[in-house]
């Protein structure tokens, strides 16, 4: 009789379809041992199954345009209401033949799980561009406009040319290729999910590291949105240099 142990080690090893043939060989073995590992890796496969059916209804754009465009780039942004710090905007290609489990709004995950993802798409993604436009010139010309150069610089970024973006609701002037606008996109598009990962993770490192240098404001924790903690701290010692000026007038009247 083979060892818990050992077929622990055969259930580890396979994947897929060939565990259909592990369920069969043990289902008869009674022990208690052998039971709650055909339970376990009977859960963990419902749930990649379910995962697959999500990652196949967040390609169904690609799906649909891709027979038409062979080259589809998502955008999104992270950073537009904060009261401090850049806006980040990224654009990114995804591989048609690889799959990326969980990738989704950047909103729904974890920060853990965001970075873990961060670092999967730059290793697989066909190409990536990442724009970050300041507080300053957020303050100079809005923070829509300043969103809008950002994507922009994003896209001039790529080293491979796309046929067709993806936007998360908004149209981008001024750039020569189709857009399709979703609303909610990050939540139903592979690549405007994994954009919005890449605009995230680089926006919050950016806060943390601002954090060293101003910590007296909380941004590691709060990212420069305007919490009790922010605002609190804003009054009493007043703006920083990374402020945006434009959207902290009222809260310092």
């Amino acid at each position: 009789m083979e060892t818990i142990a050992h077929i622990k080690e055969e259930f580890a090893k396979a994947e897929g379809k060939n565990r259909a043939f592990l369920y069969q060989k043990y289902e008869a073995d009674e022990r208690k041992g052998v039971q709650n590992l055909l339970l376990r890796y009977k859960k963990e496969d419902a749930a990649l199954e379910k995962e697959m059916k999500r990652l196949q209804q967040m390609k169904s754009y690609e799906m649909q345009y891709g027979q038409e465009y062979d080259v589809i780039c998502g955008i999104d942004e992270a950073g537009r209401g904060p009261l401090a710090g850049p806006v980040v905007a990224a654009a990114c290609i995804l591989p048609k033949d690889e799959d990326i489990l969980y990738i989704n709004d950047s909103k729904k995950l974890s920060a853990k799980k965001r970075e873990l993802l961060y670092e999967e798409i730059c290793e697989k993604a066909v190409a990536y561009g990442i724009g970050i436009v300041s507080q300053g010139r957020i303050d100079e010309i809005n923070i829509l406009q300043a969103t809008y150069e950002a994507m922009r610089q994003a896209i001039d970024k790529l080293e491979v040319s796309p046929k067709l973006a993806l936007v998360d609701a908004v149209t981008i002037p001024d750039i020569t290729i189709r857009q399709v606008g979703i609303i909610k996109g990050d939540a139903k598009s592979v690549s405007i999910a994994a954009a919005s990962i890449l605009a995230k993770v680089t926006r919050d490192k950016m806060m943390e590291e601002m954090d060293i240098l101003y910590p007296e404001y909380g941004f590691a924790k709060h990212k420069g949105y305007g919490s009790a903690e922010h605002i609190a701290a804003l009054r009493k010692y007043g703006p920083c240099p990374i402020h945006r000026r434009t959207f902290i007038k009222n809260i310092l009247k």
